[in-house]
């Protein structure tokens, strides 16, 4: 990873903090990218050696178009994207109003195809790239009361697999979907899902980062994967 410049969408915190440090101390010239979480952010980029701070709010493609056009100017080149920023609603199905399902996939995935889009008009003019979503076991596992986010992240995975066709073998386009990786006491829905685990535990940040790590350094015979690091829950 030395020297390779690599975006990460939403590094302020949890996962995205996570693979942000990890990408650092691979030796990458890390972007962090941050809408609303700024405190957060600044003290991820101080712990990955100041590295240069980007906000937009990804639900508007003008803005993600701003954010990748200073990447680019800031480094002058883009190596490596990694699409973190995601939200997460719980909501009876029946409950869920228009607001709720834009609110989720304005993020989870117009944002991430947005995303890849201006990541790869770079990427193929220039000498290629890698692009890694953060997809989620919810993708690959319907969950009752989440039919919104589940559908976002299902289509995060089809996605990948779409563009990584569309951008060989110039790009790569892979997916990491993390099963349980609580932040703080977890409820006792997440205690539920940790149980069933076959792992026995739940994961953390830097597993989900050693899965990135893993894409973003691999050939471009690896592409249109979805790889479940979730200690093997989605067996289940």
């Amino acid at each position: 990873m030395n020297g390779k410049v690599v975006l990460v969408t939403g590094a302020a915190k949890r996962i995205g903090r996570g693979i942000a440090l990890r990408l650092a101390k691979e030796g990458a010239r890390v972007a962090i990218h941050y809408s609303s979480s700024e405190g957060e952010a600044r003290a991820t980029a101080k712990e990955c050696g100041d590295a240069p701070l980007f906000r937009a709010d990804l639900e508007k493609v003008g803005e993600i178009e701003r954010l990748f056009a200073e990447v680019q100017q800031h480094f002058g080149k883009l190596d490596g994207l990694v699409n973190n920023a995601a939200r997460y609603t719980r909501i009876d199905p029946l409950e869920i109003t228009e607001f709720d399902w834009d609110f989720i996939h304005s993020v989870n995935l117009k944002a991430t195809f947005f995303c890849c889009q201006q990541a790869a008009r770079r990427m193929l003019a220039g000498a290629g790239g890698k692009i890694v979503n953060i997809s989620s076991l919810g993708g690959i596992r319907a969950w009752p009361d989440h039919a919104h986010y589940c559908a976002s992240k299902a289509g995060v995975i089809h996605l990948t697999k779409a563009l990584a066709q569309a951008w060989a073998p110039k790009i790569t386009v892979n997916s990491v979907a993390p099963g349980v990786i609580p932040f703080g006491e977890p409820d006792e829905r997440v205690k539920r899902l940790i149980a069933k685990t076959p792992a026995g535990r739940a994961g953390t940040a830097d597993e989900i980062a050693d899965a990135v790590v893993f894409f973003l350094t691999a050939s471009n015979f690896i592409t249109g994967q979805v790889l479940a690091v979730d200690g093997g829950l989605s067996q289940k």
